[in-house]
């Protein structure tokens, strides 16, 4: 399961236990459920995702699925909502990867803002290519819009390369590294203070975030504003 804590202006969501955190129908329920607490915060507020144990998550519980292809249908539809409440969420979101992050986990860990990871242990791994499993197209979408770099983009999908945190760094999909899991966390929640600190209007990073990743957005169900909308929200804030 998950835990949610407020240190300050910074929410802190744990996946608890030190199992490998498959992505079931009762972990999504309970992230989801934590992640809607959260978006009811005011101004000034972060998020930091962090887990406990040797991973941040192994992805979708295919042992759930028992190789029913409905059944692994049903937890991909299900773990789409995160994707869209994380894009749509109203404040910065930091996602401190401080163990293995594979597949659905490793698409977790790219939903938010920001990735900070630790190098003594643990890869990010998206495994479909080698399981023999088709990507989700709003995987897809996502990867794109977090992956800019076509090589690395090429290597993470095609490929199925399992990346240190030094190399992911390099590739621009990780931002900072620590030497250990408590370093990551530690980093995580500081910079979430420093981002939570700029007080910036949820409505409006959120609203910003959204027209970043469009097509992302739209891949999990995010309607972009129409101009007209646009308009209106711009001259709200004014």
């Amino acid at each position: 399961m998950c835990t949610l804590e407020q240190r300050g202006r910074v929410f802190v969501l744990t996946l608890t236990g030190d199992g490998e955190h498959w992505l079931g129908h009762s972990l999504i329920g309970s992230i989801r459920s934590a992640l809607s607490s959260v978006a009811a915060a005011g101004p000034g507020a972060a998020l930091v995702t962090v887990a406990e144990g040797r991973f941040f998550s192994n992805g979708l519980d295919i042992g759930w699925t028992g190789g029913s292809r409905a059944r692994l249908g049903e937890l991909v539809q299900a773990l789409r909502p995160i994707a869209a409440d994380l894009l749509a969420l109203p404040m910065p979101t930091i996602a401190a990867v401080t163990g293995h992050a594979a597949a659905g986990g490793f698409f977790l860990a790219l939903c938010h803002d920001y990735r900070i990871m630790r190098a003594d242990r643990g890869v990010l791994y998206m495994s479909e290519i080698d399981i023999g499993l088709p990507l989700p197209p709003y995987f897809v979408a996502l990867l794109r819009a977090k992956i800019t770099a076509a090589q690395a983009l090429r290597d993470v999908i095609l490929r199925g390369k399992k990346l240190r945190a030094a190399e992911a760094k390099e590739m621009g999909i990780v931002d900072v590294v620590c030497p250990s899991a408590t370093e990551t966390a530690a980093e995580a929640i500081k910079l979430a203070e420093q981002l939570a600190a700029r007080k910036w209007d949820g409505s409006v990073y959120s609203s910003i975030r959204i027209s970043l990743y469009p097509e992302a957005c739209r891949s999990v169900g995010i309607a972009e504003e129409s101009d007209e909308e646009k308009r209106k929200h711009f001259a709200s804030k004014l």
